[in-house]
């Protein structure tokens, strides 16, 4: 139940994600990353890993609604972070500042229903929540190198005086629109359209060939 305009409004909630007896396919399923990680280097200067199916929550709400901010917290059992471009993690349960109304929600993909319910569950107002899991995937770039190949793909400066850990911008990554976390003194998260995730890791096999890239299934 939700508000708009001071009148009661029903929100109809369905579970449009697979159960777990149902295989689901990342977007990079047809790359066999377990193959290229089985028959591939075992060292190299930059590690990479498809973090697939994860569950993915846009939500919107008033930063400076006092009430909105604790049913949020409820809901998530952890509190949103209002400072921009930040993040905070509890337990699997990790939140992106997006914009100063808007957060991203990434939680294990079969808890993304959960989530969503208990968000329309706990707010109330004028509020939006869009599980948004099918069409996004995170890839996990870690390494000795791993900056530097952030440098050849991203025109934001990822030195640590300037993007410490748990720093979060949307940008750009090779000409693609990415979701940017730094998880890591040596560890970035990228959040990417499925659309653009096979041109991304072919760009990333590409930038990292001179450090040696190990891939982790």
């Amino acid at each position: 139940m939700s508000e708009v305009n001071n009148e009661a409004v029903t929100v109809s909630v369905m579970n449009q994600l697979p159960n777990a007896s149902i295989q689901g396919e990342s977007p990079l399923f047809h790359a066999d990353l377990a193959s290229v990680a089985k028959k591939g280097p075992k060292t190299g200067g930059v590690t990479f890993k498809e973090e697939a199916l994860m569950g993915q929550i846009t939500l919107r709400l008033n930063a400076e609604n006092a009430d909105q901010l604790s049913a949020a917290e409820k809901a998530l059992g952890v509190a949103l972070p209002t400072q921009p471009l930040t993040s905070v993690v509890e337990g699997d349960v990790s939140v992106r500042w997006i914009s100063p109304d808007e957060w991203l929600v990434v939680v294990p993909g079969l808890k993304a229903f959960e989530v969503e319910t208990a968000l329309h569950a706990e707010l109330s107002g004028h509020y939006q929540v869009v599980n948004i899991s099918g069409g996004w995937t995170i890839y996990k770039l870690s390494g000795a190198n791993v900056v530097d190949v952030l440098k050849k793909s991203t025109i934001v400066d990822v030195h640590p005086s300037k993007f410490p850990v748990g720093k979060v911008v949307t940008t750009t990554f090779a000409k693609s629109g990415a979701i940017i976390r730094r998880s890591g003194e040596s560890e970035f998260e990228l959040v990417v359209r499925r659309s653009f995730a096979d041109y991304l890791w072919l760009w990333i096999q590409d930038a990292s060939r001179e450090y040696g890239l190990v891939v982790q299934a």
